[in-house]
Formats: C-alpha cells, sequence, structure tokens
C-alpha cells in the first residue's frame, strides 16, 4: 500500500476541525459548493504545511531570506509529500513575458541557439565561421591532387606612406610577392609602388604549392603565418591542376567577423539572444517588440506595448545580429513565431554533426517534453512568442500546469486548482491522460473541481459543504465517485447522479428578428467571418481552445462597442461593419481579472457598497455633532483609522528566521478604527460591527437603504450571502472572487438596454452555483437585456438562447464558424464538436 495524507483536527478558515484520510499516490478530486473550504483544506493546509516543513529544513541563514509559510490551523498531518501548488491566476500583464519565457521553453532555445547556432553576417548574409588551422588544413586537403594553392594574407593600410611603409617591412621581412587587385607583383617592383593609396585589395603571398601527400606539416606552416599578417583571416586561391581555369577564392577566419564586409560578432551567450538583456534587446524598441510613440501630455517618446511593431526588429524583439543566427536554417525568432507542434517536429527534425549533437541532444530532449506537454493539454495552437497578457484566464492556468508536469518530478503532492477552466470538452480527455500520467509517474494528484468528467475519472472524491462560508467547511462525504453519487447527503453525488439537474428552458427567445451583426471579422485567426446575435437574447459562444472566441467577443465586438456607447479609446479588432450597435445605450463586460488581492480590498470596497454605508454614518447624529464626514469612516484614511495599525488590525512581527508572526492590534483589537470612530453606533452598531456583517445578515439591517440594497441583493442572487462584507479579498477562493466581480456588473443600473458580455462566468462554480448563476442570468434578459456568454459549461450553453460554434480547431486551424442556432440545432450538427456533448446532456435532460 502506497500510504495515506492523514489530517487531524484541521481548522484553517471555515474548516470545522475536520479529520481525512487522502490515499497517496492517486488522482484525488476535492469538490463543493464554492466557498466550502476546499481552497482552506488544500492551499491553505496541505500546501502551506508542506512548504512551511520543506523552508524548516534548511539552515538559519537560508531561512532568513525566504518567504516562510505560516504554521495551519491544524493538530497534524502524517503522510505529506513535497508540495507543488498549481492555483488559479490571471493573466501576468507584463509586456516583456511571453509562453516561452514563463514556460521556460524560451530559456532553453536561447541554450541551444548559443552552443550550436550558426552566425550570419547580417549585410551580406555570408556565414561567419570561426576556424582552427587544423580545420582549415583538412578542407585544403580534400581538394582534387595536384591542385596550386596561393596562400594570401590580406593586407590593410590607411594611407600612402603606411603602404610604402608595408611594403618595405614585407620585403625585409623576407617577403617575394604581393597581389594588388588580383595582379602578382614582386615586391621590388616600382610599379607596385606607384600605386595609389586608395588601393585595399592588397594580399601578401605567403606561399605557393600544389595538393599532394605529406604537405600537412608546410601547409599548416604557411597558414599559421598568413593568419598572422593577415589578422585571423586567410585567403587561398585555388587553381586546378595543370594552371588552366578560373581559380576559386577560398577566405577562412580565425574570429567571428564577416570576411566580406568586416562585420563582427560578440562570442555567442544565451543572453545574445534575450530581449530581457541589453546583449540580445532591440536597441529601438528595447526588446518590446514595438515602437515608441509621443506621450499625451509631453514630447518625449515612451515605448508602448501596444504600439506598431518596431521597424527595426518587426515585432521580432531581438537585435539584428542576435536574428541572424540560425539553426538548421531558422532564426530563434522563427521558431518562437511557429506554432507549438511546428515548432516541436521542426527541432525534432534537426540534423547535426556529431559534436554539436552531443551538445544539442539534452536540450533538445528538454524542449520536446515541455512542447509535448502545451500540446497534449490542449495548447498545441499558441506560439512561443506570444504575450502572457493576451492569454486567456484558462490558458495561462494550463501554461502553468505544463510548466509543472513538464519538469517530471516523482514522489510530490501536487496540488491543482480547476485545471479544466478554459477547456472544451474534447481537450478535457487530454488533460485527464496528463494527469493521470503524473499520478502513474508515483505521485499525489490533488485536483480542486467541479468538472463531471474530471470527479468522474478520479480514483478518490472528498466532497465539502453542506453550504459555504460558515455554513461549510464539513466533510460531507469521500470514497470513489460510485460511493459519492450514492451518498443521500451529497449535493455534488446528487448532480452526478442525475437526482439533481438543471432544467433546460421551456423556451428559446428571438427578440422578435432584431440582432446585433459583425461583419468581415478577421483580427488574429478569424477569417473574415460574419456573426449574428440576437437581441433581448441570451447567446452563448464556443468552440475548442483558441478557436478565436475571445479574439471575436472581447477584442472586436466588446471593444467595438465601448468605442460608440462608452467613448473608450481602446481599438477593436480588425472587421467591416458593426450593424444594430443603436438598440444599446450600454455595454458592460465582465472578464477573468482578478478582484484587488490585498488584506485592504474586500466584497464591501470591490463593490462599492463601502460608500453608502461610510455615507450613512457620516448623516448620523454623532457623528454630525462630531464633525465626522464619510472619510472619517474609511480604515484607508488618516483621523478614522487606528494609526497604531494603520487601520490594517493587525501587526506583522518579523522574526527573522523564523516565519512572520501575524496578532491583533494591541490598540484597535482588530477592529480598524479608532476609539472615537467606533463611538458612532448605528441601531446599536459600529462601521466595526457592519463590515462584520454577512450579506444575508446586512440584507437585513441595511434593507432600507435602496443605495446598499441593490448591491446586497446581487451579491446575495449570485451566491455571496454567507461572505462577510469586510472579508479579505487574500481570503477568498478563485470563484468567489469571480462572483463579486461579477455582482458588481450586475448591480449597475439597466434600462433594458444593456450588453452584457460574460467571460466563463462559471469560473470556480459548482453545480448547484450555477443553477443559482443561470436564475440570474435569465432575470437580466427577462428584463430586456443582450448577453453574449463565452463558455464551455454545457448548463449554460444548453440554457442559451443561440449558441454560436468556433473552430473546427484553434490556432490557424480555427477562427471559423462552424454552426449556429438553438442548442437542439447545434446539437443535430455533424461537424461540430461542441454540438457532440450537447446532444448527451440534452438527451440525459429529457430523460
Amino acid at each position: 500500500m502506497p500510504g495515506k495524507i492523514v489530517i487531524k483536527g484541521a481548522r484553517q478558515h471555515n474548516l470545522k476541525n475536520i479529520d481525512l484520510e487522502i490515499p497517496r499516490d492517486r488522482l484525488v478530486v476535492i469538490t463543493g459548493v464554492s466557498g466550502s473550504g476546499k481552497s482552506s483544506l488544500a492551499f491553505d493546509t496541505l500546501y502551506a504545511e508542506g512548504q512551511r516543513r520543506y523552508v524548516e529544513s534548511l539552515s538559519a541563514d537560508a531561512r532568513q531570506f525566504l518567504c516562510q509559510m505560516e504554521r495551519p490551523d491544524v493538530d497534524s498531518i502524517d503522510g505529506l509529500s513535497p508540495a507543488v501548488a498549481i492555483e488559479q491566476r490571471g493573466a501576468i500583464q507584463n509586456p516583456r513575458s511571453t509562453v516561452g519565457t514563463v514556460t521556460e521553453i524560451y530559456d532553453y532555445l536561447r541554450l541551444l541557439f548559443a552552443r550550436v547556432g550558426k552566425p550570419h553576417c547580417w549585410k551580406c548574409g555570408n556565414e561567419i565561421a570561426a576556424q582552427t588551422i587544423q580545420q582549415i588544413v583538412d578542407r585544403l586537403r580534400a581538394l582534387p591532387p595536384q591542385t596550386q594553392l596561393h596562400i594570401l594574407a590580406p593586407i590593410g593600410v590607411a594611407d600612402r606612406k603606411a603602404y610604402r611603409r608595408e611594403l618595405d617591412a614585407l620585403a625585409r621581412a623576407g617577403f617575394a610577392r604581393v597581389k594588388i587587385d588580383g595582379k602578382l607583383h614582386e615586391l621590388t617592383d616600382a610599379a607596385a609602388r606607384k600605386k595609389s593609396a586608395t588601393l585595399r585589395n592588397i594580399d601578401l603571398v605567403v606561399d605557393r604549392l600544389a595538393v599532394r601527400e605529406g604537405i600537412e606539416k608546410r601547409l599548416a606552416d604557411s597558414l599559421e603565418v598568413a593568419s598572422r599578417y593577415g589578422k585571423e583571416v586567410i585567403k587561398v586561391d585555388a587553381l586546378p591542376g595543370g594552371g588552366s581555369g578560373q581559380p576559386e577564392e577560398l577566405i577562412f577566419t580565425q574570429k567571428a567577423v564577416c570576411v566580406r564586409c568586416g562585420i563582427s560578432y560578440p562570442e555567442l551567450s544565451p543572453s545574445f539572444f534575450s530581449f530581457n538583456s541589453p546583449q540580445g534587446a532591440c536597441r529601438a524598441c528595447g526588446g518590446l517588440g514595438r515602437r515608441a510613440v509621443s506621450g499625451a501630455k509631453s514630447d518625449a517618446p515612451e515605448l508602448s506595448s501596444d504600439g506598431p511593431p518596431c521597424r527595426d526588429c518587426h515585432g521580432a524583439r531581438l537585435r539584428k545580429e542576435s536574428l541572424h543566427v540560425t539553426v538548421g536554417g531558422n532564426k530563434i525568432a522563427d521558431v518562437a513565431a511557429a506554432p507549438i507542434d511546428e515548432a516541436r517536429e521542426f527541432l525534432l527534425g534537426l540534423k547535426f554533426s556529431e559534436n554539436d549533437r552531443a551538445v544539442a541532444g539534452t536540450i533538445l530532449r528538454d524542449i520536446a517534453r515541455r512542447l509535448g506537454c502545451l500540446s497534449e493539454i490542449g495548447l498545441s495552437y499558441l506560439t512561443l512568442d506570444r504575450p502572457s497578457a493576451t492569454l486567456s484566464g484558462g490558458e495561462t492556468h494550463r501554461v502553468h500546469l505544463a510548466t509543472q508536469i513538464g519538469t517530471g518530478l516523482v514522489g510530490v503532492l501536487y496540488i491543482l486548482d480547476e485545471p479544466s477552466v478554459g477547456l472544451h470538452q474534447r481537450d478535457n480527455s487530454r488533460l485527464l491522460a496528463l494527469l493521470r500520467q503524473l499520478q502513474e509517474l508515483g505521485n499525489t494528484v490533488l485536483v480542486l473541481e467541479h468538472d463531471r468528467e474530471t470527479i468522474l475519472a478520479a480514483d478518490y472524491v472528498v466532497d465539502l459543504g453542506p453550504g459555504a462560508g460558515v455554513h461549510g467547511g464539513e466533510v460531507i462525504a469521500c470514497g470513489t465517485p460510485e460511493e459519492i453519487m450514492a451518498n443521500e447527503n451529497s449535493q455534488t453525488g446528487g448532480y452526478l447522479s442525475g437526482r439533481l439537474r438543471i432544467p433546460v428552458p421551456s423556451r428559446r427567445r428571438s427578440a422578435g428578428g432584431e440582432a446585433l451583426v459583425l461583419k468581415g471579422a478577421r483580427e488574429h485567426n478569424l477569417k473574415n467571418i460574419t456573426v449574428s446575435f440576437p437581441v433581448g437574447a441570451m447567446s452563448c459562444v464556443t468552440g475548442v481552445s483558441g478557436s478565436g472566441k475571445s479574439t471575436l467577443v472581447i477584442d472586436t465586438l466588446y471593444r467595438a462597442m465601448a468605442q460608440r456607447l462608452l467613448r473608450s479609446k481602446a481599438n477593436p479588432g480588425l472587421f467591416d461593419e458593426l450593424v444594430g450597435w443603436k438598440f444599446f445605450d450600454n455595454v458592460i463586460s465582465v472578464d477573468q481579472n482578478p478582484i484587488g488581492r490585498t488584506p485592504r480590498s474586500n466584497p464591501a470596497t470591490y463593490t462599492g457598497l463601502f460608500d453608502p454605508i461610510r455615507d450613512l454614518f457620516a448623516q448620523l447624529p454623532e457623528a454630525r455633532v462630531r464633525g465626522f464626514k464619510a472619510g472619517r469612516f474609511s480604515f484607508n484614511a488618516r483621523g478614522g483609522r487606528c494609526e497604531a495599525c494603520a487601520g490594517d488590525g493587525i501587526k506583522r512581527i518579523e522574526m527573522h528566521f523564523l516565519p512572520d508572526v501575524f496578532v491583533a492590534c494591541e490598540v484597535c483589537h482588530g477592529r480598524r478604527y479608532n476609539r472615537e470612530t467606533l463611538e458612532v453606533m448605528y441601531k446599536g452598531r459600529s462601521i466595526a460591527d457592519v463590515l462584520d456583517l454577512t450579506v444575508n445578515e446586512a440584507l437585513e439591517f441595511l434593507g432600507n437603504f435602496p443605495a446598499a440594497r441593490r448591491k446586497l441583493e446581487t451579491l446575495r442572487d449570485v451566491g455571496m450571502g454567507y461572505v462577510r462584507l469586510g472579508q479579505p479579498a487574500t481570503t477568498l477562493s478563485g470563484g468567489e472572487a469571480q462572483r463579486i466581480k461579477l455582482a458588481l456588473e450586475l448591480s449597475k443600473r439597466s434600462t433594458g438596454r444593456t450588453l452584457y458580455i460574460l467571460d466563463e462566468p462559471t469560473t470556480g462554480l459548482h453545480f448547484d452555483d450555477v443553477r443559482k448563476l443561470l436564475d440570474v442570468l435569465v432575470r437580466l434578459t427577462e428584463a430586456g437585456n443582450t448577453l453574449i456568454v463565452i463558455e464551455h459549461n454545457q448548463e449554460v450553453i444548453k440554457s442559451a438562447d443561440y449558441v454560436l460554434d468556433l473552430g473546427p480547431d484553434g490556432g490557424i486551424n480555427g477562427g471559423e464558424v462552424v454552426a449556429c442556432g438553438t442548442p437542439e440545432d447545434i446539437a443535430e450538427m455533424v461537424g461540430s464538436l461542441t454540438g457532440r456533448y450537447l446532444k448527451e446532456i440534452l438527451v440525459n435532460a429529457a430523460t
């Protein structure tokens, strides 16, 4: 038996002192409604303890330089392996970050080009190859026997006096002949000395000999002399045996310099191919690949990652010397610009000499393994030079996952947070195969997941609940997927078994034929497509990863609408015409960017709920008598906050080589405000007491204030009724953060003519949370608004009025409309991958 991870008395965050045994070296899924304690158990308990134990094994000197994790609130954990966590992350906004740099594949490419790359002159294109005397001898010995060889040393002079002095010095050194402009002259020849000083083609004749056996020693000696006088450049005129025919000029160099143009290269190193290093970055754009533009308030040029391509490097980011080093005939920028599968095929097909093969073999194996992981996880359409900021949340998550899988570690506890996010059902099977491969290597794979297929494929399932927040934190059921489905207490088991289900809508809205039409969309991989979305209905855009969903809906349609309705300055993707935009008076986009992830950010501050609450307290008689304004009730501003902790409510005590200790402020006792501010009460509660209320409690307490009630009702409707108003954003799960952002947008006043664009709103949501979300979306649509949702979740797709399926594949093989119509229409389309899976869902829902 491989053993178990035994957890006793886990009380981190909302966990209710739980005891749990998790089998090692198995694929284990932790599931449950959003906020039930999944992240608290997996990341804040198991991962934190694994990291803490690792850091404690280091010396005291080493520990003081590391960020150490606080010991989780748990009695004991036995059988814990070293842990690696892959959490949900938003897109990386650094313009210098690319898929290649994030996965470290570009680092391997730089090493490959530095070790076996062939530099070429950027001016004439000739290969620059430094050769040893032995290599030159071997090259000349390979010529046909009796070939006449003239060993020459190119001589350069600056002026007439130097020219004559040079000839005199060569004569005194014992040389007899020179070639001037290809003509042979004796050094004692007066005609040679009368030549113009501007002549440049002066070659010293070092030796004349014929190719035959035993010539090697004399040839090597002559080449060394020529190299010394020619400053490591050697010319050889090779005449066919017998002296007839045209001579062939051979040029050799012992340094990396173009013998024709004089352009030299430094010694190749990995930093020479890095656009983040001064040695490799394009001088004009600083390695961003974009042109400098003038700022609005200043004439000083600024580098912009959104500007047009750099004129010097044409977007390749590297200096011209770096872009003229090739491997297998391709530049490093060519390899980085190729789709993953194409790049892998090229690299595996490279042919090297015996010496280069010994150097490149190890590098290529690592690159191929990492590229293979990206391909298997459904990202074969990406390119290594793709900026990280342009990746969707699901793509970013899978890029990090592929990076970890590519390392090939064994005996590790991998903890993954919803790896199926952003994946089409077709790609899900590939993901599961990779997770299974990771487990079979001898690792424990612990996955936080809501995806039906992933849960059913697990060896062991832990279901937390029964509710969220204070109502969660308990183990409802654990065992095999079959045991979970048979458990009457498990809500997850109910949805898996079919006891609970989200019904198919009884009717589909058509909105009387009015439509929003985007014509000729051709940004990125879109194939000049025309798409139509019914007004007053909920549309769902789906398709395999990389098929062009975000490019169509976010980069093109939303930006075009924002330009017209919000006066946005962001340029949309290329298209011909937008018809029907006048049906709307507002457009709202809910994307995957996280809310503020600092302890000072919370649901109240993010949704704007804190403003009417502070206004309410400022209007109270006690506040008016004391002259307190709304700003007095902010823990982020001087005046009302506790100055002992600067409004944090806690203090950090540095412990040097031990983990920092966080303790409640001894002045405000964790309440963030000073005594005078806390003395202002509304219905017996201070501002700190109100922030400590849950959304449901606050609805009862503040239900008479319209400005607060609408925001609170929206938070409750998206399933966030258990969250406390002042709960720090750092303690929210990924699903909770996403729904708070959604609540912010949905709480805004709508005239019934608003276009809502949602990018995968089911991220982090349990089956039951999806049902609640759909109720909110239906209400929005019933009010006359139009919804366009990018989604892979089959429950959302089947609930839509209209579905647009893009494909047929990702990358250059995507960008086409595969099918469009009602979910029932899509299910009958033979060429639609989405329809294949949707048909099964609709059939099951009908039984």
